[in-house]
Parts: structure tokens; C-alpha cells; sequence
């Protein structure tokens, strides 16, 4: 491993791809350092210790949103606007078709999407300014507020020109390392908690142990998940075109057990969020009761957060994967799954496959999720990571290791992976 660390630093372009990285890794953590201009931060330290939508998008953003920084809306907007995107192809033939035509097509999707990007931010920085973080804005004019609005949007368009410039020049998905660089960056503070803990005698060694013990089988969990695949062998007819033959070759169909990836966690965290974040502004017994039941960590929340992940699940992966779709250009290209006629029956598999794959996925995603708050319920223990911040982490460093590794492989050298 250590030789092929060293082998990959040797290679002049991965080398400064990495380093670039690292430098834009720089830039963020120091911009978090950097308050909103005529702000107590200090003044929104309650709130954001209560478990609200608010609350879930301050671990996201990495302590941004509570120090009430220039990056204090963090990526959010960006992935907001890329989910409704992803929703509107679907349903507006015009984007199907620019989905469709490579390239070209998807640059100008990318266009809309940044300009989303900035409404959203805009909006949410005004919503935001004017009702969670008025407390904060110490003089109370239009200028601040203004003053407020821009930073916090510039703040987003920066960090998803970051994000772009990552893609392009650095290593990994920029926008997914930034979110990987936020929850991270809380773990030093996640073992001081525990730290302080095991000191004043709240925890003892045995209760580590077990907990980082669980949460290891946790990381091999995701890590199976993630990998895991269903191979549908495909076989190809052999063609004449003039004087050359093609096809006659078998490949095969990689369908992933969790095809949704970490989205249907963020879907459910967001929408078990608002109820629970409305009624907190309503001063009533009866509101006071529900945001109770419905607090984070409840038996009612982990029932509905369980459910609402593998609802998503299955919606997600029904947008992402058309059997319908897979079949026709299967049968286009002169291909076949062997022992089923092209067309209907083929999409009608890989329907049934795609059902079962998901039921798995779905099932051992919403495990995943909830199970580390059952365990800091349990043994009463600060668990530095959640269950999604688990899942985006692994996922991120997997997808990274895998484009190092794809480097490494075009010059002959040996990668991570085995």
C-alpha cells in the first residue's frame, strides 16, 4: 500500500491533481474561519444545538451554518437545484432531450442548474437572514440585510465554482469532497466530546470498544453496499458491415444493490425536518408535545426516518433506471440476455431484478442510517459520525481511491484496489 502511495505520488500529473485538491480543501477551511460582516454568531449557538432541518444541514456544511460564516449555506443550494433538475428531465421532454445528446446537452443543463443554484441561495439567505439569524444581525437595516443575502449567496456560488474547479483539475467529485471535507473536519470535536465523556466517568473502556467496534462492521457494511452488484450477462450477435465482422462478444450489465446512493438519506433528513422545525416556532402545549414526538432520536422519528429512506430508495432508483430503456438499447446494438427474447421479456427482468436489488438496498441503507442513533441511545456515547455522514464518507473516499486507482492504470501501475 505504502509503495503504491508512493508510485502514485511520482506521477507528475496525478501528483499535482492531488496537491491541487488539498490547496482547494485550504481555501475552504479558511473561508469557514470568515463571519458574515455585522453578525453575532455567538448568538445562534442555542438554536442550532436543537435537532431541526437546520440543525441536519449545520453537520453538512460542517459547523458553517451555526458560526454563521460566508459558507454558512455550505453546498446545499447547489444539490437542492441539481435534485430538482434531475426531477424536471424527467418530466420536461426539452431537458430529456439535452439529457440525451452528450456533452453539449448536459453543459446546458449544468448552465440551469448554477443558475438555480444562486435563486435558491438567495432565497434560503433571505428566509434565513430574516428569521433564524435575525437575532445575530446587529444593526437591523436594509443595508445589513442586503449586505447579508449577497455574502451568503456569493459564498454558495464560490463554493460550487470550488467544487467544478476540483472536478476539472483536482481528484475525486469536487462537489462530494467538499461535503466529505465538512463532516469530517467535525470529528475532532466528535472524539473531544467523547474524550470529556470517559472523563467524567459517563462512559466507560469497555463502551468504546464496542462502539468502535460496531461502527468498523458499519464501515465494511457501506463498503459491501456500495460494491455490491448484480451482473446481468449480455450477449451480443455477430454482424457483417463490409468486409468486417461485429459482435459476437458477451458482457454484462453491472446493476449496483444500492443504486440511489446517499440521496434517499439526505430526501428523508430533509423532509422529517420541517414538521418538527414549523412547530418549534408555534408556542403552543400541543406543538411543544409534537416536536417532542417527532425530535430527533424518538421512536415515532426512527420509525418514519426508516420508511421515508426506503421510499425514497425505490423512487430514486425507479428515476435512475429505466429497464424499458436498457431493453431497447439492448436490442437496438443486436443484443440479448440469454434464455429471453428481446424487447418486453428482457425489460420485464430486469425489472424483477431491479426490484430485488432495491428491497435489499433500500432495507440495508435505512439499517445503516438509523442504527448509530439506536447505539448512541443505548450506550449513551457521542458518536463522532452519523449514518449518513458514514455512508457520504466511505462512499467519497471508495469513488476517489477509484479515480486515483484509473490514473495509476493507464501508465501500467498497479492501484489500491485488488
Amino acid at each position: 500500500m505504502l509503495e503504491t502511495v508512493r508510485t502514485a505520488w511520482r506521477i507528475k500529473e496525478l501528483r499535482q491533481r492531488i496537491l491541487f485538491t488539498l490547496a482547494m480543501f485550504v481555501v475552504y477551511r479558511v473561508g469557514s474561519a470568515i463571519p458574515i460582516p455585522g453578525t453575532d454568531p455567538s448568538k445562534l449557538a442555542e438554536f442550532f444545538l436543537e435537532d431541526t432541518i437546520f440543525g441536519f444541514i449545520n453537520i453538512i456544511g460542517g459547523g458553517n451554518l451555526s458560526n454563521f460564516t460566508i459558507f454558512a449555506l455550505g453546498i446545499m443550494p447547489y444539490i437542492n437545484a441539481s435534485i430538482i433538475m434531475n426531477l424536471l428531465t424527467i418530466v420536461i421532454p426539452k431537458l430529456k432531450e439535452w439529457s440525451q445528446e452528450g456533452p453539449e446537452g448536459r453543459k446546458k443543463i449544468t448552465q440551469i442548474t448554477r443558475y438555480g443554484t444562486v435563486v435558491i441561495a438567495i432565497i434560503q439567505a433571505l428566509g434565513l437572514s430574516t428569521t433564524i439569524a435575525s437575532a445575530a444581525v446587529m444593526d437591523k437595516t436594509l443595508l445589513s440585510y442586503v449586505t447579508i443575502i449577497i455574502s451568503l449567496t456569493a459564498g454558495t456560488a464560490f463554493l460550487m465554482w470550488i467544487g467544478e474547479l476540483i472536478t476539472e483539475r483536482g481528484i475525486g467529485n469536487g462537489i462530494s469532497l467538499l461535503i466529505f471535507a465538512s463532516i469530517v473536519s467535525g470529528f475532532p470535536l466528535g472524539l473531544a466530546m467523547a474524550a470529556e465523556q470517559y472523563r467524567f466517568g459517563q462512559i466507560n473502556v469497555l463502551t468504546i470498544v464496542l462502539v468502535i467496534v460496531v461502527m468498523l462492521a458499519l464501515i465494511i457494511g457501506i463498503i459491501l453496499l456500495d460494491q455490491g452488484q448484480r451482473r446481468v450477462n449480455v450477449q451480443y450477435s455477430k454482424r457483417v458491415v463490409g468486409r468486417k465482422m461485429y459482435g459476437g462478444q458477451a458482457t454484462h450489465i453491472p446493476m449496483k444493490v444500492n443504486q440511489a446512493g446517499v440521496i434517499p438519506v439526505i430526501f428523508a433528513s430533509v423532509l422529517l425536518s420541517f414538521p418538527q422545525t414549523l412547530v418549534s416556532f408555534i408556542q403552543q402545549p400541543w406543538a411543544q408535545r409534537l416536536a417532542e414526538m417527532l425530535g430527533w432520536g424518538s421512536n415515532l422519528n426512527l420509525v418514519l426516518y426508516a420508511l421515508l429512506i426506503i421510499l425514497f430508495t425505490y423512487f430514486y432508483t425507479a428515476v435512475q433506471f429505466d429497464p424499458f430503456q436498457v431493453a431497447g438499447n439492448i436490442k437496438k446494438y443486436g443484443g440479448f440476455i440469454p434464455g429471453l427474447r428481446p424487447g418486453r421479456p428482457t425489460a420485464d427482468y430486469l425489472a424483477r431484478v431491479t426490484s430485488r436489488l432495491t428491497t435489499v438496498g433500500a432495507f440495508a441503507l435505512a439499517f445503516i442510517a438509523v442504527f448509530p442513533i439506536i447505539l448512541e441511545r443505548l450506550t449513551g456515547m457521542n458518536i463522532v459520525f452519523t449514518g449518513i455522514g458514514m455512508v457520504i464518507v466511505v462512499g467519497v473516499v471508495l469513488e476517489t481511491f477509484k479515480q486515483i486507482e484509473s490514473h495509476m492504470l493507464m501508465r501500467s501501475y498497479r492501484g489500491f484496489m485488488k
